[in-house]
């Protein structure tokens, strides 16, 4: 199935959230991940202009989302719900690893509507939010340190749910710097460096030809390993030709 499609039937539900700039947080980790879907139970602040604020261009999220008095409202429609959960509970679903939980999600996805969701910030989810998903997740952290922002969770999540559409190879931004790169140089190009390069120390001292061990075998072997571009070529030649004005050694036929 298209992956957009798949990514357009998460739901990613908010329960009782208090902070709104952690609301926009959370629009702003879906929509980086492509997802759209956002259902928010009883939050204390919404619409509120910090969560616009934090949102950073996904405003729009913040503006479709629908908001519920309860997560059985919120579900509706779903056939399939995890739970954010740091603990196992004694009646809820089997906490499993992320990558697990949502090729699970993904799956279900392909017949409809699924839902991931997310507790209070400073409770999470209760027992009874918990029993009405079908599945659990904990993002393994560091046990020294284990608090994790709501935003950074649902981001993690969501990053999972775009890896899983894609088979782990989703599409790269069309926004990256174009690569500064020359064409392959030439083996004439090449052999020209080479020549330049001994004319120059043999001029400075640095190597004799009488006696050459293997300097000049070494010294094809590092820039074989480079596969120099044409621009590269050009550059070390410019900085040899710098250096032999500078010295005074010089020789007619070096730049061939």
């Amino acid at each position: 199935m298209n992956p957009e499609v798949l990514l357009s039937r998460i739901r990613v539900v908010l329960c009782r959230p208090s902070h709104p700039g952690n609301i926009g947080a959370v629009a702003r980790a879906m929509k980086t991940m492509g997802l759209s879907d956002l259902y928010l139970v009883s939050p204390r602040q919404f619409p509120d202009p910090e969560a616009d604020t934090r949102a950073t261009g996904a405003v729009d999220l913040l503006h479709r989302a629908t908001v519920c008095d309860s997560l059985k409202t919120a579900l509706a429609e779903t056939s399939f719900a995890i739970a954010m959960s740091a603990r196992q509970r004694d009646l809820g679903p089997t906490i499993g690893q992320p990558r697990e939980v949502v090729g699970r999600l993904l799956a279900e996805a392909a017949d409809g509507k699924v839902a991931m969701v997310f507790g209070n910030e400073t409770m999470g989810l209760s027992n009874e939010e918990v029993i009405h998903c079908q599945a659990a997740v904990c993002i393994p952290t560091n046990p020294k340190f284990s608090s994790l922002n709501l935003g950074a969770a649902v981001q993690v999540l969501c990053y999972e749910c775009r890896m899983a559409a894609y088979s782990a190879q989703p599409p790269v931004g069309g926004h990256l710097a174009t690569p500064a790169a020359s064409p392959r140089a030439t083996q004439e190009e090449i052999e020209g460096l080479y020549g330049h390069l001994q004319a120059l120390m043999t001029d400075t001292g640095f190597f004799n030809p009488k006696q050459p061990g293997r300097l000049l075998p070494k010294l094809r072997r590092l820039f074989g390993r480079v596969g120099l571009e044409r621009d590269e070529v050009n550059i070390l030649r410019g900085i040899l030709s710098s250096t032999q004005a500078r010295t005074g050694h010089g020789r007619k036929g070096d730049l061939s």
